[in-house]
C-alpha cells in the first residue's frame, strides 16, 4: 500500500508537516534577546528544546488517556522545564473528575512530599501545559497515613475511602506529585497509579487521536521557549528582570508576600519562590548572603529559559543540610565561573547570564537576600574570615556524593 490509499493519509501527513513547522519556528526563539549570544548558551537553548521534544509525546499521547493513567516525570537530569527545582522530583498524571484512582507505593523519606489535584486552566493569562492549572486539593507528607514500612494507598475522586483520599471536581485535569529533598541520603518515593474498575486494554490510538497529539506536542515544544522567561518576567511578581544581581521581586516587598489568588494556590503547593537575574563578567563573582534560620530553603541556578543547570554533575543547587553557615550565623554563597575554594560555591557552568531561584518550603516568606558583586581576585572582601574553604580533593568528593545521590533519586 502507498500514500493516498487510506482515507486518513492526507490529514495525517498534513498534521505531521504542521508539527515539524512548529518545531522549526520554536528554533527561531532560541535567539531571543534574553538568551546571550555566546556559544554555550546558544547551544543550551537548543538542548532545552531537544529535552522537551523528547517528552512531548509522552505528555501528548502515551500518558494522555485519563482512563489509563500513568505517572510521568516531566523534569529530571535530562529534562528541564519551568524553573524546575534541582532538588525536587516532579511527576504528573493526567486524570479526570469522573473516575476514581488509586496511587500505591512507598512514600520515601524526602523532607517535603506533596500530591495536588489540579483543576481547570484559566481562560486567559495561564502558563502553558503541563502548568497553569488551579490547585483544587492536596495532601502533604506529614498528613499521609502510611504503614510501618512506608507503604501507602491514596484514593483520588469518588466517595471518601481508605485512610488517604483527595476529592476531584468536574474540572479536574491532572495530579502533580512533588518531592523536595534536603539530605543526600533521603530516599525517593515509588508510585503506581491505576483507575479503579479498569477491566479492558487501553484503546489503540486512532488517526484523530494521533493528529491531536501532534498538534499538542508541537504547541508544547514551541511554548517552552515562547513563554520562558517572558511569562514570569512580564508578571514581575516573582522576578524583577531589570534588576541584575539583586533579588528585587515584587513578592519580597509586600506585607502578605502573596496576592490573594497566589496565596490560595501556593498554600496548596506548599512553597514560596522568588528569583534574581544575574550577569557575571569573566573576572567577577557574586556573593549571596542571608541569615541562617530553622526552616527548609532551596537554591537552584538556572539558564535563561528557566531550565535548571546540570545538577547531576555540578554544584548548582543547595539546601540546608549541604550548606555551612559562617561563625556570625550567616550563610554566604559564591556564584562564580570557577571553583573559588569556598565551600558554598554555586557553579555558573560557564554561562555569562542566568537566574537564581530561592524557595522556602511550608513558609510564606523569604529572609532578606543580600548580594554583593566583587572581582574574583578580591573575593575574600565579600566573605567572612571564617567561611569554610575546601581543597580540590574535598570538592571532588562532594561532587561524587552529589552524583551518587542524584542517580539514586532518579534510579539512573
Amino acid at each position: 500500500m502507498a500514500y493516498g490509499e487510506s482515507a486518513h493519509d492526507e490529514a495525517l501527513k498534513e498534521a505531521w508537516a504542521a508539527f515539524c513547522d512548529r518545531l522549526k519556528s520554536a528554533g527561531d526563539l532560541v535567539f531571543k534577546d534574553c538568551n546571550p549570544a555566546n556559544p554555550l548558551q546558544r547551544a543550551d537553548g537548543f538542548r532545552y528544546l531537544t529535552q522537551n521534544l523528547s517528552q512531548a509525546f509522552d505528555l501528548a499521547l502515551e500518558t494522555r488517556d485519563t482512563k489509563y493513567p500513568a505517572v510521568h516525570a516531566f523534569c529530571s537530569p535530562t529534562r528541564k522545564l519551568g524553573s524546575d527545582n534541582a532538588d525536587c522530583i516532579y511527576l504528573q498524571a493526567w486524570i479526570d473528575g469522573e473516575s476514581v484512582y488509586k496511587i500505591s507505593g512507598i512514600k520515601g523519606t524526602a523532607r517535603f512530599w506533596n500530591v495536588t489535584v489540579q483543576g481547570p486552566r484559566p481562560e486567559t493569562g495561564a502558563l502553558h501545559d503541563p502548568f497553569g492549572d488551579t490547585p483544587e486539593a492536596n495532601i502533604f507528607g506529614h498528613d499521609l497515613v502510611t504503614n510501618w514500612d512506608g507503604s501507602f494507598e491514596l484514593y483520588i475522586g469518588g466517595e471518601r475511602q481508605g485512610q488517604n483520599w483527595l476529592p476531584t471536581t468536574p474540572g479536574t485535569r491532572k495530579l502533580f506529585l512533588r518531592q523536595y529533598f534536603d539530605r543526600w541520603d533521603e530516599a525517593p518515593s515509588a508510585y503506581r497509579i491505576e483507575r479503579v474498575g479498569m477491566t479492558s486494554p487501553r484503546p489503540v490510538p486512532t488517526p484523530e487521536v494521533m493528529m491531536e497529539a501532534m498538534r499538542w506536542a508541537g504547541d508544547f515544544v514551541y511554548n517552552v521557549v515562547d513563554y520562558w522567561p517572558d511569562f514570569l518576567w512580564s508578571r514581575g511578581s516573582l522576578i524583577d528582570p531589570e534588576a541584575l544581581n539583586a533579588f528585587n521581586a515584587a513578592n519580597l516587598k509586600t506585607e502578605t508576600a502573596w496576592g490573594e489568588a497566589e496565596e490560595i494556590q501556593d498554600s496548596k503547593r506548599g512553597r514560596f519562590l522568588t528569583q534574581m537575574r544575574w550577569r557575571l563578567a569573566p573576572d567577577e563573582s557574586l556573593v549571596l548572603q542571608f541569615q541562617d534560620f530553622d526552616g527548609f530553603w532551596m537554591l537552584t541556578n538556572e539558564g535563561m529559559f528557566g531550565n535548571s543547570m546540570d545538577f547531576l554533575y555540578r554544584h548548582v543547587s543547595y539546601t540546608p543540610s549541604r550548606a555551612q553557615a559562617d561563625p556570625d550565623g550567616k550563610l554566604r554563597f559564591v556564584l562564580a565561573h570557577s571553583d573559588p575554594g569556598y565551600g558554598n560555591w554555586i557553579d555558573t557552568q560557564g554561562f555569562s547570564d542566568g537566574v537564581l531561584t530561592f524557595r522556602t518550603v511550608l513558609s510564606r516568606r523569604s529572609p532578606p537576600l543580600k548580594t554583593r558583586l566583587v572581582k574574583t581576585s578580591s573575593l575574600s572582601e565579600g566573605m567572612h574570615a571564617g567561611s569554610r574553604k575546601v581543597t580540590a580533593e574535598q570538592r571532588s568528593a562532594e561532587l561524587h556524593e552529589r552524583f551518587d545521590a542524584i542517580r539514586r533519586r532518579y534510579r539512573l
